[in-house]
């Protein structure tokens, strides 16, 4: 694609450079007097519905043409203008046209504030200054993170862990690394990982990426920026086709959302092999992805609602981990009780701690949620959540995290226990119960 001023291109495919399909970027470039781009901005938004098979697109599939209308690179804006063949088409084809279009504008007034303070900071100090420090600090940033190498001991440090299942069949999906240390510089190996599966949480390569970058870069004490330079000291290894670098045209909805949390905890698992006291117990592990799509019944409207909810942090050594909060990578807050009613057929009868679910140790868990969310109209209910099954892991002898539990009440009282990824349509009165997993204990008690 040739940028020219005032383009803007769009994207969400995540073989070619998204993600997962809500997850839409908008990159804008900026000139200063060439006629080629000196930098660009860009933000990435997940949007609560793009469509697919069921409401808020994060739905149990089996390969990605079902998870929501899959746009490749193309410009949305040109020269100044918004191309409204292609701002229509993607409108025609969710759920939610009106809220699509709001985040769309706030995402491109997001990109015209950056393209403009980025210009006025080249012409403050100019392009030449400008670029030597923007190396600069990709440079510091390597130095930094080598530093944070070294000083963990050379050797080879392997972890396994599971995911539940893949939402299509019971069988449990090995997630293996193998860091190797080597001066300052680390191998971080997943070859031996699972294949990729036939349920939606297989993650193309920028997800695991991504929560190798997390990792280290959360090692640094520092005051660094993130970029760039915090990956040249590390090589992340993978076979194409596995669930951690999957291949088209594999389901990816969920692993943006829950293999991303999955790494996460398997590296931190085999870096706690050699620096314990530097590395927490196992944090809840998934994102408890709810989405929820009907018909208001207040306006005759169509509504597509997604939330991801928060649990228990994993303890280390000296501090016991949090209750009630999105860690690794889950980054949002809980939407509020009255925001959430007001907007959508809801009625929260319970949001509480779930006392006594962070696991034991020295230093205790963090305790996860409880959540209830009555409907007040029939509409789909879809979750995708983890850690069900197999509980976030204790270190140096702590105990285990309680798991997840999803339960449906039905408005007569009945409870059925949900598996930990599910679709179903509710009834007006049924009741959705989420009580999130604690995190791991550090310690011997």
């Amino acid at each position: 694609i040739r940028f020219k001023k005032g383009d803007m291109v769009i994207l969400n495919d995540p073989f070619k450079g998204g993600t997962h399909l809500p997850d839409i970027t908008i990159v804008a470039p900026v000139f200063a007097g060439k006629r080629t781009p000196c930098f660009y901005v860009a933000n990435r938004a997940h949007h609560a519905d793009v469509g697919g098979m069921s409401s808020g697109s994060m739905p149990l599939s089996r390969n990605i043409f079902q998870e929501g209308i899959i746009i490749p690179p193309m410009k949305l804006i040109e020269a100044g203008k918004i191309d409204r063949k292609i701002m229509n088409f993607f409108l025609n084809n969710v759920r939610t046209p009106v809220e699509r279009e709001g985040d769309f504008s706030a995402q491109i007034m997001a990109n015209l504030t950056g393209v403009k303070r980025v210009g006025e900071i080249i012409r403050k100090y100019g392009l030449k200054t400008v670029n030597f420090y923007a190396r600069a600090l990709m440079d510091y940033s390597e130095r930094i993170t080598r530093k944070v190498i070294r000083e963990i001991p050379d050797g080879v440090y392997e972890f396994e862990d599971y995911m539940d299942d893949d939402g299509i069949s019971d069988e449990k999906i090995p997630i293996k690394v193998s860091i190797t240390i080597n001066g300052d510089e680390a191998v971080v190996d997943f070859s031996e990982s699972s294949p990729q599966v036939k349920g939606s949480i297989n993650g193309v390569y920028a997800i695991t990426l991504s929560a190798v970058l997390y990792v280290f870069r959360s090692l640094v004490m520092e005051d660094i920026t993130t970029n760039a330079g915090c990956l040249r000291p590390i090589k992340v290894k993978t076979e194409k086709g596995a669930i951690v670098d999957a291949e088209l045209p594999s389901a990816v909805a969920g692993g943006n959302v829950e293999l991303s949390q999955r790494v996460v905890d398997v590296v931190l698992g085999a870096l706690s092999k050699a620096i314990p006291h530097r590395i927490p117990a196992a944090s809840q592990g998934t994102m408890n992805n709810i989405t929820i799509g009907g018909t208001d019944p207040r306006n005759g409207k169509v509504f597509a609602y997604y939330e991801t909810i928060g649990g228990g942090m994993g303890a280390s050594d000296g501090v016991d981990g949090e209750s009630a909060i999105h860690c690794h990578m889950t980054n949002t807050m809980n939407t509020p009780i009255e925001a959430l009613e007001y907007a959508y057929p809801f009625m929260v009868k319970s949001y509480s701690i779930r006392r006594g679910s962070g696991g034991r140790g020295r230093y205790r868990g963090g305790d996860g949620i409880i959540r209830e969310i009555q409907l007040l109209c029939d509409a789909e209910v879809t979750v995708l959540s983890e850690r069900r099954r197999f509980p976030p892991y204790g270190l140096e002898g702590g105990e285990s995290g309680k798991p997840g539990r999803n339960i449906i009440i039905t408005k007569d009282g009945r409870s059925h226990i949900m598996p930990g990824k599910f679709h179903e349509t509710l009834r007006s009165g049924d009741l959705l119960r989420i009580e999130t997993p604690g995190g791991g204990g550090y310690g011997k008690v």
